[in-house]
Parts: C-alpha cells; sequence; structure tokens
C-alpha cells in the first residue's frame, strides 16, 4: 500500500485531535452581583411613593420611550436627530469596524487556500553544465516553453486556542461597540428631549414675565391714578414703576437661554443653528406620564448599555488573556501543495505532471528575553483593570438611579407645594386690591402681594419643568426601551 495516503489521513486525524483541545486562559464568567438590594435608595429615603414613582417592577416599556411624554413635536425632532446626528454616524461605523475586525479574526481560524499559474519561456545554458558542444539532438543552448498551475492549503491547527480566543475578544468588542451605539442612541435622545423641555419652560416662563409686566403697569397706572386723586402719596407710584423697571430685566436673560437651547437643538438634530429652527415646544403638551416603570436593581445590569458595554470589554480583556497565554506554547500547522506542470499546456492535467507536496510545522519560542510572559502579566493586569471598570459602571449607574428616584419625588413635592403658593399669592392680591378700592389699605400691600405671585408663577413653570427633565432622565438612567434594540 502507499504509505502516503496513509500519513495524509494521520495528519487529518491529528489535526482534528488538537483542534479539539481546550483553548488555554481563562473563560470568562458574568461578573457576581454587586447588591442584592431591591430598592435604590436607603430604607429612610423611601417614604411613601408618589404618583410618579409608582412602578419599580421592571415593567416593559416602549422602544421610543420619550412617545409617553406625548408631544408630535417632541417625536419629529428626536427622530430628526437619531436619523441626522453625527454622533449616531460615528457609533455605526466604529461598530461596522468592530465586526468587520470579528470577520477577520474569525476568519484567522479557517484554513487558508490559494492558488497559483505560471508560464514562462526557458533557455537552458548548456556550457553551464559542462556541455560545451552540446549535447546529441539538441542545438546549442535549446529554448523551450514551462506551463504550470498549483493550488495550497495551510491549516493552523490552532492546538491551544491561541485564534479561538482572538475570535471571542473580538466577538465581545463588537459586543461592546453595540451597546456604545445603544449608549449613543439613549444618550442622544435623552439629550434632544431635555433641551425640548428646557425650551417649553423657557417659553413659558416668558410668558409668565409677560404678565408680570402687565400686572406691573396695571399697578403704575393705578398708583398715577390714585396720586392724582390725591389719595396716594408720589412714593407709591415711584415704588411701582421700580418694580416694573427691575421685572423688565428678567426679559433679557431668558431670552438668551432661549437663544442658546434653540441652537442646541439644532446641533442635536445635525443641522447648523443657521439652517434650521425648532418648534415652539408647550409644556402642558409634555405631560408626566402616571407611573414611571424603574427597573430594579437586578435587571438594570442586564439592560443599561454603559453597564453591558463594560461587561463586555471584561470579556474581550479575558479572553485576551487566553491569547496571550497561548503565545507561550508551540504554534502548529499542517500544509498541503500541489502542482502540475508540463512543456506543453495539452500536458498540464497529465498523472506524470502532477506533484504535490504535505508538510507539518512547529514553531516553540526557546527564549525571547521575557516579552511573552510579560505580556500575560499585562492581560492580567487589564482583566483586573476592566474588572474594576465594570464594578464602577455599575455603582455609578445604582447611584444615578437612586438620585433621580428621589429627584422625581422630591420634585412632585416641590410641584404641589408650589401649586400650592400660587393659589394663595393669587388670593391675597385680589384681597388687597379689594383693599385698595374700599380705601381700606394703602398701594405698598398690593405691590408686595403682586410681587408674591409673580414669584410663584416663575417657581410653578420651573418646578413643571424640573419634573419633566427628572422623569426623562430616569427613562436614560434606567436603560428603558433599548429591550428590542435600538
Amino acid at each position: 500500500m502507499n504509505p502516503t495516503p496513509i500519513r495524509l489521513l494521520a495528519s487529518v486525524a491529528l489535526a482534528a485531535l488538537l483542534t479539539g483541545c481546550a483553548a488555554v486562559g481563562p473563560n470568562f464568567t458574568r461578573p457576581a452581583p454587586l447588591t442584592a438590594a431591591k430598592d435604590y435608595r436607603p430604607a429612610d429615603e423611601r417614604g411613601a411613593a408618589t404618583p410618579a414613582v409608582l412602578s419599580e417592577s421592571g415593567e416593559a416599556v416602549a422602544r421610543d420611550w420619550w412617545t409617553l411624554f406625548p408631544s408630535k413635536d417632541l417625536d419629529g425632532v428626536i427622530r430628526m436627530a437619531l436619523a441626522a446626528n453625527p454622533e449616531i454616524a460615528s457609533a455605526d461605523a466604529s461598530l461596522d469596524a468592530a465586526r468587520a475586525e470579528l470577520a477577520a479574526a474569525r476568519g484567522a481560524e479557517l484554513p487558508e487556500v490559494s492558488a497559483s499559474s505560471s508560464a514562462s519561456q526557458n533557455r537552458l545554458n548548456l556550457a553551464s553544465f559542462g556541455f560545451g558542444g552540446g549535447l546529441p539532438g539538441f542545438s546549442n543552448n535549446p529554448e523551450f516553453s514551462l506551463y504550470s498551475l498549483g493550488g495550497a492549503v495551510t491549516f493552523p491547527l490552532d492546538a491551544f486556542g491561541r485564534a479561538r480566543r482572538g475570535s471571542e475578544s473580538a466577538s465581545a468588542r463588537a459586543e461592546a461597540a453595540q451597546h456604545q451605539r445603544d449608549a449613543a442612541w439613549l444618550t442622544l435622545t435623552g439629550q434632544v428631549a431635555t433641551q425640548a423641555v428646557t425650551l417649553a419652560v423657557l417659553r413659558e416662563e416668558l410668558a409668565q414675565v409677560d404678565a408680570i409686566l402687565a400686572d406691573d403697569r396695571r399697578t403704575v397706572d393705578l398708583a398715577d391714578q390714585a396720586e392724582k386723586a390725591g389719595g396716594e402719596a408720589h412714593s407709591a407710584g415711584v415704588s411701582a414703576s421700580a418694580q416694573l423697571a427691575a421685572d423688565e430685566t428678567l426679559v433679557a436673560p431668558l431670552k438668551k437661554q432661549l437663544d442658546a437651547a434653540r441652537h442646541a437643538l439644532a446641533v442635536l438634530t445635525g443641522h447648523a443653528p443657521s439652517d434650521w429652527t425648532p418648534p415652539d415646544f408647550d409644556l402642558a403638551a409634555l405631560t408626566v406620564p402616571k407611573t414611571l416603570p424603574v427597573a430594579l436593581p437586578s435587571a438594570l445590569v442586564h439592560q443599561r448599555p454603559d453597564i453591558l458595554a463594560a461587561e463586555a470589554r471584561l470579556h474581550a480583556a479575558t479572553a485576551d488573556v487566553g491569547v496571550a497565554t497561548a503565545r507561550l506554547y508551540p504554534d502548529l500547522s499542517l500544509s498541503a501543495q500541489i502542482t502540475q506542470g508540463a512543456l506543453k499546456p495539452g500536458n498540464i492535467f497529465d498523472t506524470p505532471s502532477t506533484a504535490y507536496g504535505l508538510a507539518a510545522g512547529v514553531t516553540q519560542p526557546l527564549f525571547d528575553g521575557g516579552r511573552l510572559r510579560a505580556g500575560v502579566k499585562g492581560a492580567e493586569a487589564k482583566r483586573r483593570g476592566a474588572l474594576a471598570a465594570y464594578q464602577q459602571t455599575v455603582l455609578r449607574a445604582f447611584g444615578q438611579v437612586a438620585d433621580l428616584m428621589q429627584a422625581v419625588q422630591r420634585d412632585e413635592e416641590a410641584l404641589a407645594a408650589q401649586h400650592a403658593s400660587v393659589d394663595h399669592a393669587a388670593e391675597t392680591l385680589r384681597l388687597n386690591r379689594l383693599a385698595y378700592s374700599a380705601g381700606a389699605t394703602g398701594l405698598f400691600p398690593v405691590i408686595d402681594a403682586s410681587r408674591q405671585l409673580s414669584n410663584a408663577r416663575l417657581g410653578l413653570a420651573r418646578a413643571e419643568g424640573q419634573l419633566r427633565l427628572d422623569a426623562m432622565a430616569l427613562f436614560v438612567a434606567t436603560g428603558r426601551g433599548l429591550a428590542h434594540g435600538a
């Protein structure tokens, strides 16, 4: 029996055996939970849940979370931003690059097949072989053509899992890039919603200031009329005019903030401020949902994209330890090649024109000045760093959610108090005006009551806006809306 097939079968069997070996290095396991707590806040901070923090069961939320704040303008602007924002385009490009690197890493695990062909015209120098007078039947230095076709296969055995760990690392990095893209998506939607609420609050504040100025002018007219009738001193009119002048100074700063918010929103939607004007958002249309579903701590680590990205980076760092460890072991490979060569094209596929070769290669590092072992230590250190970064990301996320849950609860309390303040101030102003009209009091109590009502109205607009801002931030902080992909 021809021993060549036997050697070939033995080589294939050895390759199958070696490639089935377990890869060296640690296997990745998901980090243990940092806490078993069922709530983000200490017990003494929880108190009675307000309507806006009713559900902490982690119930499902629509992918487009902002639609729970029903505003067609907000929905349209966020979708515009998602389609045109450069940061999303950059995140998409990074994700594509990571996926390409993964495809390349997986390709390194497969055999490499190559083909070759050649045609050459040759002239033989007989004198170089000591035949100065030529050979019988040949002219001096005969010419001939040579044609060949061939192919080769090289198969890395990856006996110690270097290529497999490399693919594992690339896969984890691609996963991290996907979560980073999700984080960019979630962050952008939150930023656009924040600017929209900011615009709505500023417009409401300007409307309240306009109402304040109208009240101030009525007070000035009232003081002038009273002074002309002899029922009020000139100082009352001066005080009323001074109050009007002071309130007029509120307009310019609010308009400045309004302009800045409009410009910021234009940039978020991928426009220059001169090319696009945002809609006039209405604070009343951006109503807060009756319940704000909040993920439980045990679920947060499985849905917040920055935590998932940190976990994927830890996975990649763990696989990199295996890559570095595998470099300490021999590289094994098998190769095979076949060549068909003939002097005439018509004979190239004849059996006598066939040549082939089989080879096995082993490369074992013997001395490298400690470089390879230092690489293992470095990879292990990076893995420890990635674990610490993951833990810090989780703790920071828990702290952020706790802050926002508490903030929403306090916002509701502040809003209720602000409504009561407006009601009391309005009633006080009404009674003081009646008393002034009846001659039972002077103008100064009217001016003071008007000032209190003005401050209460501005405070109410800000409280309404703050509740919406914190409620939206809570959706972003808990990673809601990403369960079905971004």
